[in-house]
């Protein structure tokens, strides 16, 4: 399965705004962001004005990373969201928001979408009691996450609770700090959604 390897600051540098890829540290003054607002590269202090089919792909771009999905995947997503009926743009929010990674970073027990991602696969997590070892799962009403247990994992997520107690956990979804468990209470609706995307730009993009 492809995936990005490199340093994932880079990505936010070069949408010129902290995409939250690597939990604590972004709220650090460490981060590369606040020390280097440039873009990467030799000619990351020279400014262009994006055209429409710049901004268009720059917004795509931002919520591919934001999410950590690959190009083909998130087409796949758009396609999937053009097909059913409602608001493509707010569909394909929710199809993003759905992925189980995603909902793991949101109810608080991981620090980022990219650590989520990797307890997943490391099957750290069930779902209503099954195992499920891929980050794009998407989960439903009714679904249960819970964690696999063992003694060195409570110890884990109790770290990162504490971390990130000052997230807000979605209405969507419910956190039971004693049992390590989340319950999706129902779907994300766009309102709730407060990721920093333009959806209608990204609708544009592939509808040119």
């Amino acid at each position: 399965m492809s995936k990005y390897t490199r340093p994932v600051c880079r990505l936010c540098r070069r949408e010129g705004e902290k995409l939250f890829l690597k939990g604590e540290k972004c709220l650090l003054p460490k981060c590369p962001l606040t020390r280097r607002s440039s873009k990467p590269g030799v000619h990351g202090t020279i400014f262009k004005k994006l055209s429409d089919y710049g901004l268009q792909l720059r917004e795509k771009q931002k919520a591919k990373r934001i999410y950590g999905i690959l190009e083909r995947q998130f087409k796949r997503y758009f396609q999937r969201a053009s097909k059913a009926k409602g608001d493509r743009g707010a569909i394909l929010l929710q199809l993003l928001e759905r992925r189980l990674d995603n909902v793991i970073y949101r109810a608080g027990l991981a620090e980022s979408r990219r650590q989520a991602r990797l307890f997943v696969t490391h099957n750290y997590f069930t779902v209503n009691k099954k195992k499920v070892n891929i980050p794009s799962y998407l989960v439903k009403e009714g679904d249960k996450i819970e964690i696999k247990k063992k003694k060195t994992r409570d110890k884990l997520f109790a770290e990162i609770i504490k971390k990130t107690a000052k997230q807000k956990t979605p209405s969507w979804l419910k956190l039971d700090k004693k049992d390590l468990s989340i319950t999706v209470t129902g779907l994300p609706q766009r309102e709730e959604i407060d990721t920093p995307i333009n959806e209608q730009l990204i609708i544009e993009f592939y509808s040119r």
